[in-house]
C-alpha cells in the first residue's frame, strides 16, 4: 500500500514537473514551483493545449512601440506588472484599461522589428498585435500630430533593380521572373532609372499548401504559400479604431499659445515602411501617387509579415512626427522634443485597447 501511495505522489510530481519544462523556465521560476493543486495544473495545462508557449500561454492583447518614450507612457498605465528578460528584451505582462497585455519594444529597423514580433509569438499566447509609435507623412494632405491607421502595411524596399525602366524579363519574356522566384507588384511604375516594386513570399499554416509560382519551364510549382506585397489589418479591429472618438483623446497640437488644433484619425490607405530612412520628397511623392503609402516608419510593415504569417491579427497606429523629405523645419525638432507625437499614439493605443476589451479572450 505504501508502495503505491508513493508511487501516485512521484506520477504527480513528474507531471508537475514536466509541466513546467514545457511552459519555459520563466514559468517555473515564476509560478509553476509553487503549484499546489490538481486545479491549477488542469487550468495551466488546458491553456496550452494547441500552443506551444515557451514563457507563458495565457491569452493576451500584445502591444508593440519602437521608442522607450511611447513604452513608458503605456507602461505607466499598467497594472499587475511583470517583466522577462529574453535575448535581452524586456517582456512585460499586466493588464492595460483591464485586458490582459504583454507589452515590448519592437526595436528599431525592419530587422529588429520582425526578430522581436516572432520572438513575441513563440513566448507568448498573443491573440491580437496593437502597434503603437511615430511616422512620418508621406501624404500632404494630413497634419503633424494627426494618427494615421493604414489598412495595410508595405515595404518598399522589395524591389528589383534593372539596368532600365524597361519591363524585366529574366526569364525571357516580358514580366516574367519566375525562374528566380520572384514576382512584380502589378500596375506599379518603376522609380528612377529602373528600381520596380515586387512581391514576397510569405508562408502560414493556411496557405502553405497553395501554389504561389509556377515555373514557366517546367510546369511545376516552385514556391508555395502567396506572393504578396503587402499586408492588410485585421477588418475588425479596424472598424473598432474608426469608432474611437479622437476628439476627447488626443493632445492639440500648437504653434503658438493662441493658435491650436486638435488632431484627426486619420483611417488611412496603406502604411510603408523600409530599412531606409525616407528623407527624399521626390521618392514621397512617387510612393504616395504609386503605392496610396499615407505614412512611412521602420518596423510596421515588417511586424504586418510576421503577424500575417502566424495568422495573428494586427492592427497600428502611427501619430505622424513630420512630411518625410520636407524642407528643414525648425518646428520638427521641437515638436519631437515636445513628445506629443508620442502621447497621441499612446493614447489613441489605450482607447482601442478598452473599445477591444470584449474580443480578447
Amino acid at each position: 500500500m505504501r508502495h503505491s501511495i508513493i508511487s501516485r505522489d512521484f506520477i504527480q510530481t513528474f507531471k508537475k514537473t514536466a509541466l513546467c519544462v514545457t511552459l519555459g523556465l520563466t514559468a517555473l521560476m515564476t509560478g509553476c514551483a509553487s503549484l499546489s493543486s490538481h486545479e491549477r495544473v488542469s487550468s495551466s495545462l488546458q491553456s496550452a493545449v494547441g500552443k506551444h508557449c515557451l514563457t507563458e500561454c495565457n491569452p493576451r492583447l500584445g502591444i508593440m512601440a519602437a521608442f522607450g518614450q511611447e513604452a513608458e507612457l503605456l507602461l505607466a498605465q499598467m497594472q499587475d506588472k511583470s517583466t522577462v528578460l529574453i535575448n535581452g528584451k524586456s517582456f512585460t505582462t499586466g493588464t492595460l484599461r483591464g485586458v490582459p497585455v504583454v507589452l515590448v519594444l519592437s526595436g528599431i529597423s525592419m530587422s529588429n522589428a520582425v526578430m522581436t514580433s516572432q520572438l513575441l509569438f513563440d513566448h507568448y499566447n498573443v491573440r491580437q498585435l496593437v502597434f503603437s509609435g511615430i511616422a512620418g507623412g508621406t501624404n500632404s494632405q494630413y497634419h503633424v500630430g494627426d494618427v494615421v491607421v493604414a489598412q495595410s502595411w508595405l515595404a518598399p524596399n522589395e524591389v528589383y533593380y534593372a539596368n532600365s525602366t524597361a519591363i524585366p524579363a529574366p526569364c525571357g519574356k516580358a514580366n516574367d521572373l519566375t525562374c528566380l522566384g520572384l514576382k512584380l507588384m502589378p500596375d506599379v511604375p518603376p522609380y528612377a532609372d529602373g528600381i520596380f516594386l515586387r512581391e514576397t513570399n510569405v508562408l502560414n499554416a493556411k496557405n502553405s499548401q497553395q501554389e504561389a509560382l509556377i515555373d514557366t519551364y517546367s510546369g511545376k510549382a516552385i514556391v508555395h504559400g502567396e506572393m504578396r506585397a503587402d499586408y492588410p489589418v485585421d477588418p475588425q479591429m479596424l472598424v473598432v479604431a474608426n469608432g474611437l472618438k479622437v476628439t476627447t483623446t488626443l493632445e492639440p497640437i500648437c504653434t503658438s499659445p493662441t493658435s491650436c488644433r486638435t488632431p484627426n484619425l486619420v483611417m488611412g490607405r496603406r502604411g510603408i515602411s523600409s530599412g531606409a530612412f525616407l528623407a527624399n520628397a521626390k521618392y514621397r511623392d512617387y510612393l504616395e501617387k504609386n503605392v496610396q503609402a499615407d505614412c512611412v516608419d521602420m518596423e510596421t510593415a515588417g511586424v504586418a509579415h510576421v503577424a500575417y504569417a502566424n495568422q495573428i491579427p494586427f492592427i497600428a497606429f502611427r501619430s505622424l512626427s513630420d512630411l518625410a523629405g520636407a524642407d528643414a523645419n525648425p518646428d520638427v525638432g521641437a515638436f519631437f522634443a515636445s513628445g506629443v507625437a508620442q502621447r497621441n499614439s499612446a493614447k489613441l493605443t489605450m482607447a482601442f485597447v478598452e473599445a477591444w476589451a470584449p474580443n480578447v479572450k
